[in-house]
Parts: structure tokens; sequence; C-alpha cells
């Protein structure tokens, strides 16, 4: 009967035992787990550092590419106050565009109808005044390239070289959230489009206009043509107004419809 007892045990204790040993070995496949878990985010990580080191420079020193010609109106631009008008004596529809060299859509707005504008101008048909608006400042890191280059693009305007530092600007244009380009890029840019004055460079370094597009932004944010009729606040930007009505852009024929 003992000898029963003492097998009896030893089963129980061998069965402990493959218990612990099961048991031991799931820590152990955890612990690998975890380690392999930790190899791949530390993998991930110099990953990111070796893909932000390989990252285009934005430097001051890095110039903004030129738009292609075909993409740059080739008429009269003279800046008017805190705005540029652009186009011939002879056109007889002024056309108000209200855009920021920061925003998105109104950089959609340029590829989808840039074509269609220059040739409208170039012809005769209409003349563009641009409002560039400093609305998106906060959506910049750092903040402030919206008045930065609305603030340029005025300078820039005073040479007569608005419009290919306009097309230039939307050409290559910063994303929302990123950094903008610099004073120095913008400087750079205005000189390769053709800028010749002394002044220009204060001109942007000191952003000259900031007072009269801060006017601007506040006069365009009040005007009831272009506040939203549900919300009764400015609709925002691109936003295009002529006549003393806002255009419906939803409409494809709008400019040629304004052009007839």
């Amino acid at each position: 009967m003992g000898g029963a007892e003492r097998s009896a045990r030893k089963k129980k204790q061998a069965a402990r035992a493959v218990v612990q040993a099961r048991s031991s070995g799931s820590d152990r496949t955890k612990v690998i787990a975890g380690i392999a878990v930790v190899a791949v985010l530390a993998v991930a990580v110099i990953g990111y550092v070796i893909f932000q080191q390989m990252k285009p420079s934005t430097s001051a020193t890095d110039a903004i590419p030129l738009a292609p010609a075909d993409h740059t109106i080739s008429a009269p631009a003279v800046r008017d106050g805190n705005t540029v008008l652009v186009g011939k004596d002879t056109a007889t529809v002024t056309v108000d565009v209200y855009e920021d060299f920061l925003c998105p859509i109104c950089g959609t707005f340029e590829k989808t109808y840039g074509t269609d504008i220059k040739k409208a101008v170039e012809d005769g048909k209409v003349k563009i005044r641009y409002n560039i608006l400093p609305m998106l400042n906060r959506a910049s890191n750092p903040e402030g390239y919206s008045t930065e280059s609305a603030n340029a693009a005025l300078c820039v305007a005073d040479d007569g070289k608005f419009n290919a530092f306009h097309a230039a600007l939307f050409n290559s244009q910063p994303e929302e959230g990123d950094a903008g380009y610099t004073k120095d890029q913008l400087i750079k840019l205005g000189k390769e489009v053709g800028v010749t004055s002394a002044s220009f460079e204060s001109c942007v370094q000191n952003q000259t206009y900031k007072t009269q597009l801060d006017e601007l932004m506040s006069k365009t944010s009040n005007d009831p043509v272009l506040r939203d009729a549900e919300t009764g606040r400015f609709r925002g930007t691109p936003s295009v107004a002529a006549g003393g009505k806002l255009v419906d852009l939803d409409n494809k024929n709008w400019l040629s419809d304004l052009a007839k």
C-alpha cells in the first residue's frame, strides 16, 4: 500500500512538473515576443530618423522652383493698395479672386482654372484682382507664412513681377501644417523672377504691407457678398466675386460666362 501511495505521489509530482515546464515555456515565449516588438520599434524609429535626414532641405539657400512659362500670365500686373490687379486696360470685366498661398484648395483652384484665367486675361476679356489673404497664419509651422508670402507678393508687384511669383508659389505650394518658405527664399524667388528694386529685400524682411493685409483680411471677413448664407461667416478661400455678386464655383463655366 505504501508503494502505491509513493507511486501516486510521483505521478502527481510529474504532472506538476509538466505544468510548470509549460508555464515556464509560455513566459519565455512572452519575453521573446516582447523583445521582438522592441526590436521592431527600434528599427522603425531608426528608419524614421534616416528618412527625416534624407528629406529635401528647406534652408534659406534653396530656390523655389519657377512655374513653367506657359503657366504665367503675360499681362500687366500692378499693386492696387492691398491687392494686385492683373490684366489689360481694354478688359471690361473685373473678377475678384480671394486666395491664401498656403490654402490647399486654392492650389487646386489654380491648377483647375489657371489656364482658363490666363487665356481670358491675355485675350483682354477680364481683369483679375488678386486679394491675397493672410488667413492661414496658424496653419504653418512656424506660424505666419500666409502673411509673409502675401506681403512678399505685394512687394514683388511693386516691380511688376507678380505674375511669375504668384505662379511659382502655387506651382510649388508648401503643405498646410508644414513650414512655409522663409523670407530669404521669398526674396530669392523675387530676384529670380526679375525684381531689381533696391528696397525689395527690406520690404519682405520688414513686412512692409502687413498692416494693409490685416485690413484686407478684416474687410473681406465682413463683406456681406462673401458670407455664407447659413453661418453668416466668410466663406473662406478660394472665393470669387464679380459685379458685386459671389461666383458659383460649382459652375465649371463660371469664367467663360463672365467673359462673354
